[in-house]
């Protein structure tokens, strides 16, 4: 080393020294702790509490979390900004432990701020559910009791919670018990956890701490991509887990609210949409009546029902039935759910501009055979799907109507002309999803009431011809079912649709066009060999598949 080098080297040192007494000082006069840059230790998950551009501006950063104590960095804790984030900090919950350090040891947190950059390019987005944690996913069975098991074994083996591994068992249990929804609810002392199971929810623990729920809360929005800092209002994101044979799609919801974020997780399972004609419940009449629709060149079938009926597995149905090399088949989305192979699907981009109805106008242009529209729910969407099912297109959609004619009432209601409309429509159709018994323990009535099952034959005598009503009343089986481990302890696993299906055929086309009104279009349809979906329903039960309760939940009391 020559002269001129050392002579650098010790003014740079000195230099260093000066400036960490001269922060010492400050320290001292500001009565606050001096941390000295060999004991400087950076965890990135604290680091994102706070975005890198805030960090920069207030000359803070946060390099360390404990449930909500943190610990944060500052060169000058009086300056205005420094002060402004402290106290957001202790709005969003957080009590801050300050320590004053020297401009280097501030340069030397913020530019780990390019690290967490990386990670979070590696991470967003993506999960393997599974992957360090094998132990605990060979004891999850498909029951919620298992779940609570091991996340508790998981929490008191982890003073910290290991994060990662807390959520791999949340997902994983979500998973194998088939829940549609992962739901976190902050309480004042706890946060439960509960999974949405066959339409229902569910408890599976309600024990999180705070500090631990904190942890996790973060770690999903790393994954979702949102703000790591905005805690007071609604962020919606989304990431993938990635499965040895498939991939879900989980769609998050954050929300503010009295305890802490509120958290939904929408698990999109491929294989609970990846269902044919003959997997969707359908009576053996209802099942011919889809596929004669479905032969037909254009024309318009719509699904009716509330959300979470079901509606949108049946049109996939549909689509994957019409799937061949030798038509075109595009979706407009919102948003798209599932990814259907053979099929071109968009989404919905209203910042963008692009509507269903501007969406579906420009689809119109690309020569498709086959259109899904998500959803028509405006005049301009209804008469563009009218117009596309009179000009050579099979269309499917879903509208919000109760039974599978109030979809008539409601596309009139949106501006839809009568004439235009008598001729687009092929089918309507309503749907409920019941909940179908456990056959693990669903056990067969030894007794049923005299009076009940003179109700039934009478009930199922007045059902339409089409169905093959001798051989259901022939084969009359009533189960209940007590509840056992598989289901946990409900009685019911799975759901089953119950359905009506409304052919529009001349007469009913005629009653439109001459804007009759709905009574009498209603009693034209009793006319016409309609099954309506209390009837399905009723011959569902007496199959042996759900039960009174199920049915009358969705469809009203039974009208013996």
């Amino acid at each position: 080393m020559d002269d001129a080098t050392h002579l650098q080297d010790q003014l740079m040192k000195m230099r260093m020294e000066a400036e960490e007494r001269d922060a010492q000082r400050r320290a001292q006069t500001l009565g606050l702790s001096y941390l000295p840059p060999q004991k400087i230790s950076i965890n990135s998950e604290a680091l994102e509490l706070m975005p890198e551009s805030q960090a920069r501006e207030g000359q803070c950063a946060i390099i360390a979390v404990k449930d909500k104590k943190i610990a944060v960095i500052a060169y000058d804790p009086k300056y205005s900004q420094t002060n402004k984030i402290l106290a957001d900090l202790k709005t969003g919950g957080y009590s801050p432990i300050v320590y004053v350090v020297s401009l280097s040891s501030l340069k030397y947190a913020l530019d780990f701020y390019r690290f967490v950059r990386k990670e979070r390019e590696a991470i967003a987005g993506k999960v393997r559910v599974g992957e360090g944690s094998q132990k605990e996913a060979a004891n999850i069975a498909d029951d919620l009791g298992s779940v609570s098991k091991v996340a508790q074994a998981v929490l008191k083996h982890n003073n910290t919670g290991q994060v990662s591994q807390i959520l791999d068992v949340v997902l994983q249990g979500a998973l194998k018990n088939k829940a549609s929804d992962i739901h976190f609810e902050p309480t004042a002392a706890a946060v439960k956890v509960r999974f949405r199971i066959d339409g229902n929810l569910n408890d599976v623990f309600g024990d999180f701490s705070p500090g631990t729920y904190h942890s996790i809360l973060s770690r999903i929005k790393l994954l979702s991509n949102l703000k790591m800092n905005v805690r007071d209002e609604p962020q919606d994101g989304r990431f993938t887990i990635n499965l040895p044979n498939k991939n879900v799609e989980v769609r998050v919801a954050v929300a503010p609210s009295e305890f802490g974020e509120v958290v939904v997780m929408r698990l999109l399972d491929p294989d609970a949409i990846n269902l044919s004609l003959a997997d969707l419940g359908l009576r053996e009449d209802d099942l011919k009546i889809i596929e004669e629709q479905l032969a037909r060149p254009y024309g318009m079938a719509l699904n009716t029902g509330p959300t979470g009926s079901g509606k949108t597995t049946t049109l996939y149905a549909f689509l994957r039935h019409k799937v061949n090399p030798e038509i075109k088949i595009i979706t407009i989305e919102d948003p798209i759910e599932y990814h259907l192979e053979g099929i071109q699907q968009t989404q919905v981009d209203k910042e963008a501009g692009y509507t269903f109805a501007s969406g579906l106008r420009s689809l119109m242009r690309q020569d498709p055979d086959v259109i899904l529209v998500g959803e028509i729910r405006d005049k301009e969407t209804s008469e563009i799907a009218v117009q596309a099912a009179l000009t050579g297109h099979l269309v499917f959609s879903t509208v919000h109507a109760n039974q599978a004619s109030g979809a008539l009432p409601r596309l009139l209601d949106l501006g839809v002309k009568s004439a235009s409309l008598a001729p687009a429509l092929n089918l309507l159709i309503a749907q409920r999803l019941v909940r179908r018994l456990c056959k693990d323990c669903k056990v067969r009535e030894k007794s049923v009431p005299q009076d009940l099952w003179q109700k039934i034959e009478k009930y199922v005598n007045a059902i339409p011809e089409r169905v093959d009503k001798k051989h259901y009343l022939e084969n009359i089986q009533i189960f209940k079912a007590p509840g056992c481990e598989k289901c946990n302890q409900t009685g019911y696993k799975g759901r089953v649709g119950i359905y009506e299906l409304l052919v529009i055929n001349e007469k009913i086309q005629e009653l439109i066009i001459k804007e009759v009104g709905q009574l009498a279009i209603e009693e034209e349809i009793k006319k016409s060999n309609f099954v309506s979906m209390q009837q399905d329903g009723v011959l569902k039960i007496i199959s042996g598949l759900t039960t009174f309760e199920e049915v009358e939940e969705v469809t009203g009391k039974i009208n013996w």
